[in-house]
This record gives structure tokens, C-alpha cells and sequence, in this order.
């Protein structure tokens, strides 16, 4: 092989060998630029795919489990950045506070973060409260009827779009409107129905209606312009959802018989 061959090959090889850490360090500055990576949580006894709970140990949930994973690939240790609500997260989005987060996608969020792949998609409903008479979306529409959502959210934003008659008010938390639904001070709650129908077990008496007003889907999150962090998230979710993690996030919370829903 000519000398002069030799040395082109071997320079190329020596730029890839610095290039590659460097890629790598990159990546980290973005991604996890406090030395750890910083993780959106909203808590919640709700459950599901979004939603996280305290535990006497720290916090439970798939995103808990994600982000652990995730901070595992790139070697640093994760930090948990607890909200109240999904609302609350897309407000810090352009704060700095977080680095990435799993959350529920709409049009109005895009414009606040950018995101990965879909890993759940959803169906929103109503349930009403104990006694009610309301059985389908056109008695629940009514002039005086009362419907809690948690604030700023998609499943509020899509209530407020279909009811034209009732009166949509947002709580900060699922708790506060577990407790108004419980007591009857407000007649429904727009949530997704897996949540919806495990709340009906813990409320005799309430009723969660049969028909869906809107199709939520939850996907990984980053900060507008984290464009190496988009696409490591992105692969890492790729991959989350054909080798298993995916799968045992749900499995470790409760969600053994959840499907896997990405579209």
C-alpha cells in the first residue's frame, strides 16, 4: 500500500477516534447538562403510562423506569423534576429545569418541545358522579352540568373543544378532583378510560361513560432545539419498544395487561 495511502487512512482513522468522544460529549452537554439527567415526573395514584407515584423509597412509575434506563445508557446518574400535572411540565419546558420527560403530544406542546416516538395512545372519556343521570356525551352537554379536568392538559384542551354546553374547570391535581367527584360537587371528570375505569372501583355508584371524545397519545419529550438529545431518545425508544424495556416498565407498574400501543 502506497506511504501516502497509509497515512490518509490512518489520519481518517485518528479524526473518528477523537470525533467519537466528542460526539459523545456533545450529546451529554445537551442532554444532561447538570452531570445527570434530569426527569419530568407528574405525580399521581392515577396510574397508567404517564402517570408516577411517591413511594416510601422515591418515586414508582414507566416514566420513573425510563428515565432510570435512560440515564444508565448515557452513564450519568438521574434526577427526578416532580410536577403536579403534564400542564406544569410543558410551562418549564423552557426553563431549563428538565431534560427530558414522557408526556402526553398535542399540536399546542409542540411548539414547547419536541418528540420522539408514541408509546401509548389512549381513549378519553367522562365518568360521572354517583347517581347521576347522565349516560352518554349528549346528557352530559348540558347548560349547568360541571366537568373537572386536570389543568392544562391535552385531555382538558379536548374537553373544552367538544363540550359546547357544559362548564370544563381545571384542578391542579387528580387527587383534588377524585375528592369533588366523590362528594358529587362536580357531575364528571375528562380523563382517559384505563384511569377512569379504576377510579369507578374506588367510587361506588359512578359510571364511566362508553363513548371516547378524543385519542391521547403520550410520547418521550426534550426542550425545543435539543436536536442530539431528539435523536438519542428517539432511538432509545425504538429500541425500548423491541427489547423489552418497554415492556417490563409496564409491567413492573401494574400495567401487566396493558397492550403497547405506538400508533
Amino acid at each position: 500500500m502506497p506511504t501516502f495511502l497509509q497515512s490518509a487512512l490512518a489520519g481518517l482513522a485518528l479524526a473518528a477516534a477523537f470525533a467519537m468522544p466528542a460526539l459523545a460529549d456533545g450529546l451529554k452537554d445537551e442532554i444532561a447538562p447538570t452531570g445527570k439527567l434530569r426527569v419530568a415526573i407528574a405525580i399521581s395514584p392515577a396510574g397508567g403510562a404517564f402517570w408516577s407515584t411517591k413511594t416510601e423509597s422515591g418515586y414508582s412509575g414507566v416514566p420513573v423506569d425510563l428515565g432510570k434506563e435512560m440515564a444508565a445508557q448515557l452513564g450519568v446518574a438521574v434526577e427526578y423534576v416532580v410536577h403536579q400535572n403534564s400542564g406544569q411540565i410543558t410551562d418549564a419546558a423552557g426553563k431549563g429545569t428538565w431534560d427530558v420527560t414522557w408526556l402526553p403530544k398535542d399540536p399546542e406542546r409542540e411548539t414547547k418541545m419536541m418528540f420522539g416516538p408514541i408509546y401509548e395512545v389512549a381513549d378519553a372519556t367522562y365518568i360521572v358522579k354517583p347517581g347521576s343521570s347522565v349516560t352518554n356525551f349528549a346528557t352530559l352537554d348540558q347548560a349547568g352540568i360541571k366537568v373537572a379536568a386536570v389543568n392544562a392538559t391535552t385531555t382538558m384542551r379536548g374537553a373544552v373543544a367538544h363540550l359546547k354546553n357544559a362548564k370544563v374547570t381545571g384542578y391542579q391535581t387528580y387527587d383534588e378532583i377524585f375528592a369533588l367527584l366523590k362528594s358529587g360537587e362536580i357531575d364528571a371528570f375528562a380523563l382517559s378510560r384505563d384511569q377512569l375505569n379504576k377510579m369507578a372501583q374506588k367510587i361506588p355508584g359512578t359510571r364511566v361513560l362508553d363513548e371516547t371524545f378524543k385519542k391521547t397519545v403520550t410520547a418521550v419529550a426534550v426542550p425545543l432545539g435539543h436536536n442530539q438529545a431528539l435523536a438519542f431518545v428517539t432511538k432509545f425508544m425504538t429500541d425500548a419498544t423491541t427489547n423489552g424495556t418497554l415492556r417490563r416498565a409496564y409491567d413492573n407498574n401494574g400495567l401487566k395487561d396493558a397492550p403497547i400501543r405506538t400508533e
